[in-house]
């Protein structure tokens, strides 16, 4: 069916699904915090869960480590440093490797960050979402603009050299000018990389049952096109959709995203993509969502809740559906490399972006163009499956 001559880089994504309190706006598997955690029993499970999955990758490298959730700030730094160490002692994880930790404003302090930089951490991506107390307030944060700005501060002061600010916008009440303000107060702290993406109203979420006004469409837009102004003007480069970077600090596990490659998913509800060039497959995974469900069955096959293994035409469509989120586009020969297909699989699809402007395509490579990037949805749709255009 496909035809890999090498493998995708590999990445390992680890899921920790509690939090503080679920936001109305989230629809990640998260699951509040009603008694103690247990980060032990949990450490035990996702070793033993990767475990199971090291035959499916016996050999290949891990390019990045991304430790989401959930909140895995609420993990203790020696949990943390056992964690690290069991994944060090299992995988082929680099010296140079991107280590990448979610935390929420309000779950963090200086001390915290500086022991988990001492157990392997060398990158944050902190939730801000917001510094406006009034916007933080209606999105259902437990954190307020003091402690969004006391994190960013202790990041630095703990000696990280490089964290992300993720930034809503088009926020409940919020206006253009106050859009801007929240972009520069960020630009301020001095972060190497910038998540800046519109707030959307996601299926089975408080949210999505009680919506609640937010900017219209044409005004949205202006926010988001003014502060990629202001962004760029400041060093911060777009390189996806709603990604903004220093030079030299595009988060490296997105981008193997981005670009198709594979990753493992351990944890509650943690997906996993694996090219396999023995057998020519794609097989994507995802394991039981619910903490209690996957404490029980971590260490068996039934830690597996799904499992399908991708054709021809969704191999395609999902390259496309990531490719096409870089600025930057990509090298033909990438779509070979990662789907084991020949680019003529979806040569029509592209001739027919070509035609109505939304890409640039050559010999070597290809680009959504601005037009392109604002119309993404149409042009995805593409390049999807028949019968499911």
């Amino acid at each position: 069916m496909f035809q890999f001559t090498a493998l995708p880089p590999l990445s390992l994504y680890v899921h920790v699904p509690w939090c503080v309190r679920k936001c109305p706006y989230c629809d990640f598997n998260s699951h509040e915090m009603r008694e103690e955690l247990p980060e032990a029993d949990y450490i035990d499970a996702l070793l033993a869960d990767l475990e199971q999955d090291l035959p499916s990758v016996w050999g290949r490298p891990v390019v990045s480590v991304f430790i989401g959730g959930g909140t895995p700030s609420l993990l203790s730094a020696e949990a943390l440093d056992r964690l690290l160490s069991g994944l060090r002692a299992r995988l082929m994880l680099p010296p140079d490797a991107e280590v990448t930790l979610e935390a929420n404003p309000g779950t963090v302090e200086q001390a915290r960050f500086t022991e988990y930089r001492a157990a392997g951490v060398n990158r944050l991506s902190i939730g801000v979402q917001s510094f406006s107390d009034e916007s933080l307030e209606r999105i259902g944060r437990i954190h307020g603009r003091r402690e969004a700005i006391r994190a960013a501060e202790s990041a630095h002061a703990a000696g990280f050299d490089n964290f992300n600010l993720d930034l809503m916008f088009a926020l409940p009440g919020q206006s253009l000018a106050q859009s801007e303000q929240n972009v520069r107060t960020a630009i301020d702290l001095e972060p190497t990389h910038i998540s800046h993406y519109q707030l959307t109203l996601e299926p089975n979420t408080l949210f999505a049952h009680r919506p609640p006004s937010l900017p219209d469409e044409d005004t949205a837009w202006e926010m988001q096109t003014a502060c990629q102004d202001i962004l760029a003007a400041h060093g911060y480069t777009q390189y996806e959709v709603s990604a903004y970077a220093r030079a030299g600090r595009r988060c490296r596990h997105n981008l193997n995203y981005w670009r198709f490659g594979d990753y493992l998913g351990i944890g509650a509800g943690a997906h996993a993509k694996i090219s396999d060039a023995q057998h020519q497959t794609i097989t994507r995974t995802s394991k039981v969502r619910h903490p209690r469900d996957y404490l029980q069955r971590a260490s068996g096959s039934e830690r597996v809740d799904t499992e399908r293994r991708l054709g021809r035409g969704d191999a395609a469509f999902e390259f496309m559906l990531n490719a096409l989120r870089l600025r930057e586009g990509f090298e033909s020969e990438l779509f070979a490399a990662h789907t084991g297909l020949p680019i003529r699989t979806v040569e029509t699809p592209l001739q027919e972006a070509e035609r109505r402007g939304w890409i640039e395509w050559n010999l070597t490579h290809i680009r959504p163009t601005d037009e392109g990037q604002r119309l993404l949805n149409d042009l995805l749709g593409l390049f999807l499956p028949e019968g499911e255009r």
